[in-house]
């Protein structure tokens, strides 16, 4: 059989963005490796934040109740536990391993609180812009335990497929409302290569948080550049790293803390809304 990667471009690192340190909610630390100054979103994907402490005191306070309108919120547990609980009546615990994909759309009240008073807690939350036409929609989740995660086993490298489907066939369980994304957690022995095809006209980055890539160290992003192959290589010292692709929407963004809409308009609306207690 012929191999159809041989006509597919490699999708190269075009630019490496720097995680910042940073705290949100209640004190939280993490690194922000987008939505900040240095690279303030990549339709689209609004936010991308990194936490990995085993101190409590870095994330006991947790993100007590607050608003979202407008997007989507993937929340990735590498270990540790996170229980989630809103306004619409929904509560639940993301453990290790798991995935929880939130459409906010017109707007929820939530917190996010750790399940836990030691240990460490390790994972990511990535914002998701949503098109206009789907800006109000009725808010909706979708939880995953590890045991639902699809596992790719290569030749040096473990794959686990969260969304999306790859070349062997394993498809992940979390869909977005609006992009068609791809969201890989990748852990590659010293030296190994990974390649997947993405589509060309997908948005797509890589966010390592353990060991590095060559041309990229934890805990840094890098964009990729045009093309159809995703194609890394680890380091001496072995590298973990989501690959994060998805359909831009190309349509103006206006946000405001929590809120991220089209217009100034909307923003002002959606906080009207959140102070009269229409969320």
């Amino acid at each position: 059989m012929p191999d159809t990667q041989l006509d597919l471009t490699h999708r190269p690192i075009i630019k490496v963005s720097r995680g910042i340190p940073t705290s949100d909610g209640a004190g939280v630390k993490l690194t922000r490796m987008l939505g900040h100054q240095g690279l303030m979103q990549l339709d689209p994907f609004l936010m991308l934040d990194y936490f990995s402490s085993d101190n409590p005191g870095d994330y006991i306070a947790g993100f007590p109740e607050h608003p979202h309108r407008g997007f989507e919120t993937v929340t990735i547990m590498l270990e540790g536990k996170m229980r989630h609980g809103d306004n619409k009546g929904h509560s639940g615990v993301i453990e290790d391993g798991g995935i929880q994909w939130m459409t906010a759309g017109r707007g929820i009240v939530h917190s996010e609180t750790p399940e836990q008073v030691d240990g460490r807690m390790w994972g990511f939350q990535l914002w998701v812009n949503l098109p206009a036409k789907l800006k109000m929609t009725k808010p909706g989740y979708q939880e995953f335990d590890k045991t639902q995660i699809p596992v790719d086993q290569r030749e040096g490298a473990r794959v686990r497929v969260l969304a999306g489907k790859i070349a062997g066939g394993l498809k992940g369980p979390a869909r977005s409302a609006a992009i068609d994304p791809t969201l890989l957690d990748v852990t590659l022995e010293p030296g190994a290569r990974f390649e997947e095809a993405i589509s060309d006209d997908h948005t797509a980055f890589v966010a390592v948080y353990r060991g590095g890539l060559k041309g990229i160290d934890a805990p840094n992003l890098g964009v990729l550049g045009k093309g159809d192959l995703v194609n890394l290589e680890a380091g001496k010292d072995g590298a973990s790293f989501l690959l994060v692709a998805g359909r831009p929407i190309n349509e103006p963004v206006a946000r405001y803390g929590p809120f991220v809409m089209n217009t100034e308009a909307e923003l002002h609306q959606a906080v009207r809304d959140f102070q009269t207690g229409k969320f």
